[in-house]
């Protein structure tokens, strides 16, 4: 450990670009101008190689519920590492069987399925190819602005434009408008007559869409055309499951459980897993060999199931809510009235702040300049939206409230000082 510190330490910034650009696909991005190098964590921060310490305002893209290195996940994985790293589904093992028995008992009643897998992107897939064993039916519903990930059919489902990257989507795909506009129902409604369409795919809160929130009544009446077109409804859990927004799966509150749901990120905080959740009815559709080589992994495993004690014993949900309500309120307070703010919105702990311009046109280049502000403050934060103006803010749900009090003090300071980038 030493040895690499040691080595790393010889190394410049430059020369770890270098590195990247020469060996990296050009689509690996980052973000800054003059990015820091991270080399540790701990719970709700980051340090660079020098040593300074930055609030992790992202999580990874909501993937650190439970705080970075912490020690019990880290015990439970060198313990599974020390019998047994790895083997695959065609043969018994038992971590996975008690995680798929644990996530029963914290996922909405009747999702008692799980098929595992090691990324969003593959558990989408297999919640659309169960939903088409399910109907015989192979079209798909999607909304603008909603990310469900970089394989074939998931980019397929994805709405924004910016990672809409394979220029031959799938046709079977068809997007309705953003689940917060007024027409996204009707629309619904009319694809769903055509009787050819086996599930909608929907984020609860739409996260690189720029934290979409729809409103109140949106899920129960999508959840009632669903129903009575006989398609089936997949919620994509995988950024705002495990508590992100103040309940274990964002469906939660609205009181509206899906057919299939699909988590991943946060569930190994850290180490890769997913998981497509379903009903036994639907389960029963998918009899034909499935596997995939590192779904049910024993180490995802065993971090998932501390990651979920961690979460049930700590009560990261209720902690999530309250702290998410401190800082709504507290950048509501400290950016009121101010010309560069169209929209604070989100739920529990993933807010978004919309950033316009004084004419209300999106301002994507001021907050390229705010976030390197920020990252200079000591700040890591996120941006998302189809115009890449939302400030997004998704701090693991561990963090302090002093910090994020802190967080929004700065920005409350910074953000109505902004300068027109010409």
């Amino acid at each position: 450990m030493l040895a690499m510190m040691s080595h790393a330490d010889c190394e410049t910034t430059a020369q770890v670009l270098d590195r990247k650009r020469r060996h990296s696909w050009p689509c690996v991005y980052h973000f800054y101008q003059d990015p820091p190098v991270i080399v540790r964590g701990e719970r709700a921060w980051l340090f660079d190689r020098a040593g300074r310490r930055y609030l992790d305002c992202y999580s990874g893209v909501g993937v650190m519920n439970a705080g970075h290195s912490h020690p019990e996940i880290l015990a439970a994985v060198m313990e599974q590492a020390v019998c047994l790293q790895h083997t695959t589904s065609v043969y018994l093992t038992e971590p996975v069987w008690e995680l798929a028995e644990r996530l029963s008992e914290v996922t909405p009643a009747g999702l008692d399925r799980s098929f595992f897998c090691a990324s969003g992107s593959e558990a989408n897939e297999a919640a659309m190819l169960l939903a088409t064993l399910a109907t015989g039916r192979s079209e798909f519903v999607a909304f603008s602005r909603g990310l469900h990930g970089r394989t074939k059919a998931a980019m397929s489902a994805t709405g924004l434009p910016m990672w809409r990257t394979d220029p031959e989507l799938l046709a079977t795909f068809h997007h309705a408008p953003a689940p917060n506009h007024h027409d996204s129902l009707d629309e619904v409604e009319r694809l769903l007559r055509r009787r050819s369409v086996a599930a909608v795919i929907v984020e609860p809160v739409q996260g690189n869409g720029g934290i979409v929130v729809p409103p109140a009544g949106f899920f129960p009446h999508l959840r009632e055309i669903c129903r009575r077109h006989g398609t089936l409804l997949i919620f994509d859990e995988v950024q705002t499951g495990l508590n992100r927004t103040g309940r274990w799966f964002a469906g939660q509150r609205w009181n509206v459980t899906p057919d299939i749901m699909t988590v991943a990120k946060a569930l190994g905080n850290g180490w890769p897993i997913a998981a497509a959740v379903t009903t036994d009815e639907l389960a029963a559709a998918y009899v034909r060999p499935g596997a995939s080589t590192f779904g049910g992994n024993p180490l995802s495993c065993a971090a998932a199931l501390a990651v979920i004690e961690i979460h049930e014993r700590d009560l990261l949900g209720p902690r999530a809510e309250r702290l998410g309500a401190v800082l709504r309120e507290e950048l509501r307070r400290g950016l009121d009235g101010c010309g560069w703010v169209g929209e604070i919105r989100g739920a529990g702990l993933m807010l978004g702040v919309e950033l316009v311009r004084p004419d209300g046109r999106p301002a994507p280049d001021e907050l390229g300049r705010l976030l390197e502000s920020l990252k200079d403050a000591g700040y890591l934060a996120g941006r998302t939206g189809p115009d890449r103006n939302v400030l997004t803010l998704m701090p693991p749900l561990v963090v302090e409230e002093s910090a994020l009090l802190e967080l929004a003090a700065w920005l409350g300071e910074h953000v109505p000082r902004l300068a027109p980038v010409e």
